[in-house]
């Protein structure tokens, strides 16, 4: 389904107003905390897409059309001379060889993007390219609180868009979802959600091979954020677990306890399994590299961190490995949803819970799943979990349709409708004001 000619028009013409003439060296930046920082030549993509996102989304961009302006503008930027905007060079000496590593200016650098975005808004706003979505359908709800803790230290990404954003015009459906928990402050969990998609889209074998594409960008990202760990004195860590839908295939990947489920025509499926330090595999991996696993209220990796694979953690590496697992699966048709959440949620709730909370959820609000993901984080925090909790769930099919087999099959019911003493009416109760939702549709 395309974009109607008329409404993309109108946003241009909206955004134009906004942005009426091109900046100069000295203007401020339309959107930016830190446009003077300093970044590589790996993260420019992933930072000014960050940073055209939220420019935007705060105008109200149809995501379509956000998208294809993104992709249109970071092209024309990279096909410059970057060395123009270079900052500085870092070198490094690793046994004995050096390695440089060029910085550049990311204030310079975001001018000249602006203004290329604001060019391709004038030249579409004459000729507009046509711009399909996915022809799959698609609904997400998302949401996710802070809860008791002090920071919020999740993020999440959900992307239907892919194509448009990463210019792929195979006739092949992607999407592609992530769920990120970090530790220790937020910077490696904010610099997961903002290039972790991008490595996989740059990656070689984003076509042929899905599955190794998210592996090897867990690793491609890990190695990035290290270098910026370093030159920045950072700390923190972060889990992670992604998605890509290419077509009628599901690829996923993940380091640490964050996980993915799938629910299939109302059953829970398990598909992977979490990288914990008592895992048998992950001990013998961990005490072979010269650490050790210790149980101190749990099972920690060297008496510190509980989770024995993670982005970052610069002072616990290698024993801390940003290696990821993988897995791939065909999608028959027959898939409910997809969820993606972090420990929090599934320290507090079972996999085959969910099911029974979604399908409850479907029938208190007549087949409506946009705030599914409210009710689920809604649910553990009821249930004890004082974590920060993130969920992300993925209709792969009209949750109507999920509500309907289910009403016509009394077996997969667990929750008897407008039951007085249902396990979950308990948690229906508000979201504090600390909570943060958002929910996308696609069709």
């Amino acid at each position: 389904m395309a974009m109607p000619a008329e409404a993309a028009r109108g946003v241009l013409g909206s955004l134009l107003r906004d942005f009426p003439s091109p900046l100069g060296p000295e203007d401020p930046l339309p959107w930016s905390a830190q446009g003077s920082a300093a970044l590589s030549r790996a993260e420019a993509p992933g930072e000014l897409a960050e940073l055209a996102r939220r420019f935007l989304g705060g105008r109200d961009a149809p995501p379509l059309l956000a998208a294809s302006l993104i992709h249109a503008a970071i092209d024309e930027v990279l096909q410059t001379d970057l060395s123009v905007f270079k900052k500085q060079s870092v070198e490094e000496e690793e046994e004995g060889d050096q390695g440089k590593f060029t910085l550049l200016d990311g204030g310079s650098l975001q001018r000249c993007f602006f203004n290329k975005l604001r060019d391709i808004c004038c030249e579409w706003q004459k000729q507009l390219p046509s711009l399909k979505s996915l022809k799959r359908f698609l609904l997400i709800s998302s949401h996710a609180i802070r809860n008791i803790r002090r920071k919020m230290e999740d993020r999440h990404v959900s992307l239907p868009e892919f194509n448009q954003l990463f210019g792929l015009s195979d006739d092949v459906d992607r999407a592609y979802f992530a769920v990120f928990d970090g530790h220790g402050g937020v910077d490696a969990a904010n610099y997961a959600a903002t290039h972790l998609h991008i490595n996989v889209a740059l990656h070689k074998e984003i076509l042929k091979n899905p599955t190794e594409a998210l592996k090897g960008s867990f690793q491609q990202t890990d190695e990035m954020f290290l270098f910026k760990a370093e030159r920045e004195r950072l700390r923190s860590g972060t889990t992670g677990v992604s998605a890509l839908i290419v077509g009628n295939r599901l690829h996923i990947a993940w380091v640490g306890d964050s996980q993915v489920m799938l629910v299939q025509q109302g059953k829970a499926v398990t598909l992977m399994e979490p990288h914990k330090p008592e895992r048998e595999d992950e001990r013998m991996r961990i005490e072979a590299l010269g650490g050790c696993v210790t149980y101190m209220d749990c099972w920690r990796v060297n008496g510190t961190l509980a989770v024995s694979r993670a982005i970052g953690d610069i002072y616990q590496k290698p024993y801390i490995s940003g290696n990821a697992d993988g897995n791939s699966f065909e999608l028959t048709g027959s898939e409910d949803y997809l969820l993606l959440a972090c420990d929090g949620f599934f320290d507090a709730i079972r996999p085959y819970d969910v099911v029974d909370l979604v399908l409850d959820h479907l029938k208190q609000n007549k087949g409506d799943g946009l705030k599914v993901a409210e009710r689920l984080v809604s649910a553990a925090k009821e249930n004890g979990s004082s974590d920060n909790i993130t969920v992300l769930v993925v209709f792969l099919r009209d949750p109507r349709d999920i509500l309907a087999d289910c009403l016509r099959d009394p077996k997969s019911l667990s929750v008897d409708e407008g039951a007085e003493d249902s396990p979950f009416n308990f948690f229906s109760s508000e979201m504090n004001n600390q909570s943060d939702s958002h929910t996308t549709t696609k069709s």
